[in-house]
């Protein structure tokens, strides 16, 4: 018999229900995990009719309205951490300290210092903490990690990385918790680029030193209603946006190679814009998770003329056996969460970290200081 683990969430948007979706599919494509989930609570500091209609459609058997009173339950085991940037640290400190296991969305905290904070207390306590860096969990990345990893591109000489979103692109949207740094901690930089971190340092190698540019475009938003998402209309008085809508920075890893990451959250024309590109002495890889399910790739010709060529994702590559049966049958973004569902429980069960962990998110945090640190003394910085 699989033993329960008793799952808390944490803010019930969007990304508390895609967790609690990979929960509740967990057993359909892992039979043989070792942890069977059960949803037994929900804390949402505004639990509406939609947020009641939600909760009970996934079949929490509680939803309370306070995340203090879901960290002390007695029957819950993990706690999801998906509400906004402002109560992570404080959220995930306090259940580390009560011998919860964590999953924290990205950013885990507002900064590195929020984020050792956190790891601190998840070292303390002996439990298990993953951080939701789902990217890394396509199975074309990883058949890219393990391309770079043999050596069949030779010495990577330079990676570039992209994430650009067009989400924070009307002039018009509100002036939500985003765009202000006491709530968020920075803009662009810990929503999108600490993917892009994550993937390069997943991928090639650790970043060790950079110099960055970063701007603001729309300087001013009017204030948001009550509830109001960073996409919807704001209808009160102008306020200042604290911080970037972009990012562009060059990059020196820890293997000698070079690279460039851009991203921005006010590009017209761009919907999860994100892939990379990493060039060696002897070819290339290349990933766009518009088509997630590809990865193009050039090897094995001579120096000019070279060419890529697609490859289809298949059984072979990551998890994709247990979504779907042959090459080329493409998975979707809900599925790489249950990817880090199973490696969380995995985690648990075992008692050794496996996937993406806190430990990752810090080494992202450090990132983005130094990116915040870099822009504003207009130098180099390093980032280890």
């Amino acid at each position: 018999m699989t033993n329960d683990l008793r799952v808390g969430i944490v803010g019930f948007g969007w990304m508390g229900q895609v967790h609690a979706r990979a929960l509740s599919r967990l057993l359909q494509h892992y039979p043989d995990a070792p942890l069977r989930p059960r949803l037994v609570a929900v804390a949402d500091n505004a639990p509406d009719d939609r947020t009641q209609r939600a909760a009970a459609a996934y079949g929490f058997e509680h939803l309370l309205s306070d995340w203090r009173e879901l960290v002390a339950h007695e029957e819950v085991d993990l706690v999801c951490v998906t509400g906004p940037n402002f109560i992570h640290r404080d959220v995930a400190v306090a259940a580390a300290q009560a011998g919860k296991h964590l999953w924290v969305e990205k950013p885990a905290g507002r900064d590195s210092a929020e984020t050792a904070e956190i790891a601190a207390a998840v070292e303390a306590a002996g439990v298990q903490a993953a951080t939701g860096f789902n990217y890394r969990n396509v199975p074309a990345v990883e058949r890219a990690r393990s391309i770079v990893a043999s050596g069949r591109i030779g010495t990577v000489e330079h990676t570039t990385v992209r994430f650009l979103a067009d989400y924070s692109a009307d002039p018009d949207a509100a002036l939500s918790w985003r765009f202000q740094n006491e709530f968020s901690g920075s803009g662009v930089l810990g929503d999108l680029v600490s993917h892009a971190a994550d993937l390069v340092q997943h991928v090639v190698a650790p970043i060790e030193e950079l110099v960055v540019d970063r701007a603001t475009f729309i300087p001013q938003r009017r204030a948001a209603l009550p509830g109001a998402m960073h996409y919807e209309r704001g209808a009160g008085e102008l306020g200042d946006v604290e911080n970037e809508d972009y990012v562009s920075a060059l990059l020196r890893l820890a293997d000698g190679s070079r690279g460039i990451l851009e991203s921005s959250r006010t590009a017209v024309g761009e919907q999860n814009t994100y892939g990379f590109e990493v060039h060696g002495t002897r070819g290339a890889v290349a990933w766009d998770f518009r088509r997630m399910n590809e990865l193009r790739v050039c090897e094995g010709q001579d120096y000019l003329n070279a060419f890529y060529a697609t490859q289809y994702a298949g059984p072979g590559d990551g998890e994709l056996s247990a979504f779907q049966p042959g090459t080329n049958n493409p998975i979707g973004f809900d599925d790489l969460k249950v990817v880090e569902a199973r490696r969380l429980v995995e985690s648990i069960a075992t008692g050794k970290p496996v996937g993406a962990t806190i430990h990752d998110a810090l080494a992202a945090a450090r990132v983005v200081d130094a990116m915040i640190l870099s822009a504003d003394e207009r130098k180099w910085v390093k980032a280890l």
